[in-house]
């Protein structure tokens, strides 16, 4: 097996190539990708095939060393194909190889050709039997690939469905390309999907690998570009780019010696309604952790002096109608409205007051609703909801929302203007210039009262220091995921909003 990783290229070697490019791409993207490399650069298809087998091989054999009953499920398309390169390989190293076949066994092509070279190397196609899986110590997914549109019924389902089982009982399971069932572009599965270990994905990274479900199915992924010429790259622009917490200092330049509170901005958080004043507690804190060199709560009385007394760094005010609000609101450069806001009149009026002012704000929960009731399009300002809250803004199900992340959050910038943060697993952030971007970093820890409140109180933070409102929103959602990510390290379970606040100073220092 060394001898076979030796022969290897050297970005298809197990463990080479295990970093992620920030580029990510719809399926149709990557297929022009792949069109480019065989029409224009002269790299046959099947050339493309035998070095997407050798890297899903070199990965499996370098993840799982002492197994060696592999079983290997292939469609009758181009993943298929790749399944059947995998197969031989595995076959010509010792492994004891079954290979199962799916679809019409009539097929053509590169795949046709793929398994003429398995069939050559003593390896014939078997019956499915789903019976068999369990005796498996690894199974590889190579039945439907990156094209699939519609629900998956009949013996793909069934085939998909036996897979799962096996893997639950602890047949390791490792995914071409994108894990069967699993729509490439959005994420979401199409009836039933391959829950693997490990996908190996090729060419391009695909959208719906870095959202909605395609977390939950896809493992750890690997990717491998096959040696395609950087210039093909240049001809197919991304469709999004996978975000990652950048070096602060480029965004945010060292503090001098000289600088003082006023250099800093002044957030002021309007919210905390009756019953719920940890919500704007908590965005405060957020923005004063961030940096923010002031920052005033506009609440309700009874709350004012509960939130002072539990951070005394946050200048808390009772408000209780809008012409005490608009003292604050002067001193203030920036706003953050929502946080436990509710949606009495008390909490409509001032959400009326501020759709007048000209300062940045960032718009969360209640003010979502708000906003959803009577729509406004605004330029300077940053909306961050959950899929519910997006569902209402778009008068639509949050499962239309869910089936397509980037299209509902590219509508909701239309619609409402600015940038929008579209929260949940992989969250997106739109604007009107620059490129989508899409978060998969976080964890379901994360899935707790408060979190979205103080990633407002974040965002907040940065704009006040004078970050560029695009930059904010991305800025403030890498570290909010990063900083979730890090206070992970001691247990998901029981994770609070509060636990990043460390984490964030440890990130911005």
């Amino acid at each position: 097996m060394s001898q076979l990783h030796g022969n290897l290229p050297p970005n298809l070697r197990p463990g080479a190539v295990r970093d992620l490019p920030h580029s990510l791409y719809f399926a149709k993207q990557v297929g022009e990708l792949d069109r480019l490399t065989i029409e224009e650069e002269g790299i046959p298809g099947l050339e493309l095939m035998e070095r997407a087998g050798a890297a899903a091989f070199a990965e499996l054999s370098h993840r799982w060393p002492r197994c060696k009953v592999l079983g290997v499920l292939c469609g009758a398309g181009n993943n298929g194909g790749d399944g059947f390169i995998v197969a031989r390989l595995a076959h010509e190293a010792g492994y004891k190889v079954t290979v199962w076949q799916l679809g019409d066994c009539d097929i053509g092509g590169d795949a046709y050709s793929a398994r003429e070279r398995m069939e050559t190397a003593g390896l014939h196609v078997e019956v499915f039997d789903r019976e068999t899986l369990t005796s498996q110590e690894i199974l590889v997914d190579g039945l439907l690939g990156t094209g699939l549109n519609s629900e998956v019924k009949g013996q793909w389902r069934d085939a998909i469905e036996a897979i799962n089982e096996s893997h639950e009982l602890g047949v390791h399971v490792l995914a071409l390309d994108v894990p069967s069932g699993l729509h490439a572009d959005t994420g979401g599965v199409l009836g039933a999907a391959i829950v693997a270990d490990c996908c190996v994905t090729f060419i391009g990274l695909k959208v719906g690998l870095f959202m909605g479900q395609g977390l939950d199915h896809s493992g750890e992924l690997i990717f491998n570009d096959l040696g395609v010429p950087p210039k093909v790259y240049i001809q197919v622009p991304p469709a999004a780019k996978r975000l990652s917490c950048p070096n602060v200092a480029t965004v945010m330049p060292p503090r001098q010696p000289t600088a003082n509170k006023g250099h800093f901005g002044h957030v002021l958080v309007v919210g905390g309604e009756l019953g719920m004043s940890g919500a704007a507690r908590l965005a405060g804190e957020a923005a004063a952790r961030t940096g923010a060199g002031l920052v005033s709560v506009a609440t309700r009385t009874e709350h004012a002096a509960i939130i002072s007394a539990a951070v005394p760094e946050l200048m808390c005010h009772g408000v209780e109608d809008v012409k005490s609000l608009m003292p604050l609101l002067n001193r203030a450069s920036v706003v953050a409205i929502g946080p436990g806001l509710g949606q009495s009149e008390w909490a409509q009026s001032f959400f009326g007051v501020l759709l007048q002012s000209t300062l940045p704000m960032v718009v969360d929960a209640d003010a979502l609703n708000l906003l959803a009731i009577e729509p406004v399009k605004k330029d300077n300002w940053i909306l961050t909801p959950h899929p519910g809250e997006a569902a209402r803004l778009l008068g639509q199900t949050v499962d239309e929302v869910q089936s397509d992340r980037i299209g509902s959050a590219t509508e909701l910038q239309k619609k409402y203007g600015g940038v929008v943060v579209l929260k949940g697993a992989g969250t997106v952030v739109v604007d009107s210039e620059e490129v989508i971007g899409i978060c998969g970093e976080g964890n379901p820890g994360m899935a707790s009262g408060g979190m979205g409140d103080v990633l407002t109180g974040v965002i907040a933070g940065l704009l006040a220091q004078g970050v560029a409102l695009n930059q904010a929103a991305r800025l403030g959602v890498c570290l909010h995921a990063r900083a979730g990510d890090l206070a992970a390290e001691e247990g998901q379970q029981g994770l609070l909003a509060s636990d990043l606040f460390p984490f964030i100073r440890q990130l911005l220092g």
